[in-house]
């Protein structure tokens, strides 16, 4: 399982990478889409939408079943991955590169984990 250390993690398995302006891009972690599968559809939100700590905000479907994504932090959708839209499998392929959205102005975080606790949270749940 790969875990980049300078990321942060949600226990719903969701990457954060904060930006020095205060940004944030969120994606789906390793762990997460090695256990849904070949992702064949993915379902993202509009630029300047509103999204929330906790709650779902996108969704993707595998080969298996079509799973929820929530988001880590609460904010406003500043710009969306195009590229998934046309290739989910990139998320497979790349799942560190292959971001969601971009948030800005944020307003709150879910308790986000280090990559450490993050791979003890994969290790409890396989």
């Amino acid at each position: 399982m790969n875990t980049p250390k300078e990321l942060l993690y949600a226990k719903s398995h969701e990457w954060v990478r904060m930006e020095e302006d205060g940004s944030a891009y969120i994606g789906l972690t390793d762990y997460a889409q090695d256990a849904l599968g070949d992702l064949v559809f993915v379902n993202l939100p509009e630029v300047d939408d509103e999204v929330t700590a906790g709650e779902v905000f996108a969704d993707v479907e595998s080969v298996k079943a079509v799973s929820d994504v929530y988001s880590p932090v609460t904010g406003k959708v500043a710009e969306i991955n195009e590229e998934l839209l046309d290739a989910p499998e990139k998320i497979n392929e790349d799942p560190y590169g292959a971001w969601f959205v971009k948030v800005t102005d944020i307003t709150d975080k879910e308790e986000l984990l280090s990559a450490e606790d993050y791979e003890k949270v994969c290790e409890e749940e396989a």
